[in-house]
């Protein structure tokens, strides 16, 4: 679904780039914003002979010479033919229009082709001659690689990002367990089990297409051990953890169907009796069971898996925050927070986990907008958003040498 691009009326501007080019020159006014100068993306590309346009929520496409490049406000990350590479800095978006700042552009400018450049010091954009297109990157598309629990979606290119990480999608419950149904009083019936999978097909497809590795521990109506899943996710060293439900309200709250509202939860002791509730509402899939690789019996293993958890515990929290913070921006329920229980999905997942009930079932209206095709993909976009923020933001502060973080076994290509 295209959207039209939104411009801004008035900029407050400060200085002017030169754009040199076969067809003469022209000059292009810059935008003052918090991190320094920007160009407009729509002028700069009109100059250039490219263009913008918006693909969804703080998402937009530049293209040029048939060449297009995916971004996304405030995330430094760049997506082209299915490979991410990360910037100096993000774009922007200041009165509705798109920015690129210009620190950014030698950066971004090589990933459209070798007829653009950048010079800093004369503050020039130049723009080749068209002529002999030079093939820069090979046009492979990505494989995929299938096995009865899992499936890894790979992609492989010539032009690889500096880190390749490995995220783990699971949907919960599935199989014999179909998790909450609802809504309360409403004219139709959802299973979680069906919402969970096709958001985190959605899920896997968008972190898959911005360059990183993606396990889904299942992949069709099947059940999978809540123990089981963390195994997965260790024996393929997932370097994040993202398990996606549907919540339920409290048959004893004063009014549960209008329960309403996404929150993400870490594992973690739980503060509250509705957290409590929440995780034991979602570790009740133990029923259909027939074993687990970790009884809850099992004091030492409890105990070795606690260990490991509180290396991943702040990670966990901040992964979290970015989660909220970015399905704030979408979603049409209130934001509920970040939260902590005992969540056995999470228990032995050990890199940074976090579960995300992307809304309420019992609720009429949201349990009508999560089964929706734009409602999902709408929802995987923001996930998949603050997963790529969180991870950008780990490895600027892996470079820089943060002291005390776990590493989270990102592969140099």
């Amino acid at each position: 679904m295209m959207f039209p691009l939104m411009l801004a009326a008035t900029f407050l501007t400060s200085d002017t780039v030169v754009v040199r080019g076969p067809d003469g020159d022209r000059s292009l006014a810059t935008v003052s914003t918090v991190t320094g100068e920007a160009l407009r993306a729509d002028a700069t590309l009109i100059a250039v002979g490219g263009s913008v346009r918006v693909i969804g929520f703080g998402r937009w496409e530049i293209e040029w010479r048939g060449t297009t490049v995916g971004l996304v406000e405030g995330i430094p990350l760049a997506s082209r033919r299915g490979i991410t590479v990360t910037l100096s800095c993000p774009p922007l978006q200041k009165s509705g229009a798109f920015l690129l700042p210009l620190r950014l552009l030698a950066d971004l400018l090589p990933l459209l082709g070798t007829g653009l450049s950048w010079d800093p010091a004369k503050r020039e954009l130049r723009v080749a001659p068209l002529g002999p297109t030079v093939a820069t990157v090979d046009g492979a598309t990505p494989a995929f690689s299938r096995d009865t629990t899992a499936v890894q979606l790979m992609t492989e290119h010539a032009l690889q990002p500096a880190r390749r990480w490995t995220v783990v999608v699971d949907a919960g419950h599935g199989g014999v367990d179909p998790g909450m149904r609802g809504p309360i009083g409403g004219r139709f019936s959802l299973a979680e089990k069906d919402i969970t999978l096709a958001v985190a097909r959605l899920l896997a497809r968008d972190l898959a297409s911005r360059g990183t590795l993606v396990v889904m521990t299942r992949t069709r109506d099947t059940l999978i051990a809540l123990s089981d899943r963390g195994r997965i996710a260790n024996e393929r060293q997932g370097n994040l953890f993202i398990s996606i439900h549907v919540n339920a309200a409290n048959p004893n709250w004063r009014d549960p169907r209008a329960a309403r509202g996404f929150e993400t939860y870490f594992l973690s002791e739980a503060k509250t009796e509705d957290d409590r509730r929440v995780a034991q509402m979602e570790n009740a899939a133990e029923r259909y069971e027939s074993d687990a690789s970790l009884p809850r019996d099992d004091a030492l293993g409890f105990i070795l898996s606690d260990m490991k958890q509180n290396q991943h515990l702040r990670e966990s929290s901040e992964l979290a925050e970015t989660m909220q913070t970015r399905l704030s921006r979408i979603h049409p329920g209130p934001n509920r927070g970040v939260k902590q229980a005992g969540f056995r999905v999470l228990v032995t997942s050990f890199m940074p986990s976090v579960l995300v009930e992307i809304g309420f079932g019992t609720n009429p209206a949201e349990a009508a907008w999560i089964s929706t095709p734009e409602g999902q993909r709408t929802i995987a976009n923001a996930v998949a958003d603050a997963a790529m923020e969180y991870l950008a933001s780990y490895e600027r502060r892996l470079n820089a040498g943060a002291a005390g973080s776990p590493t989270l076994r990102g592969k140099r290509e």
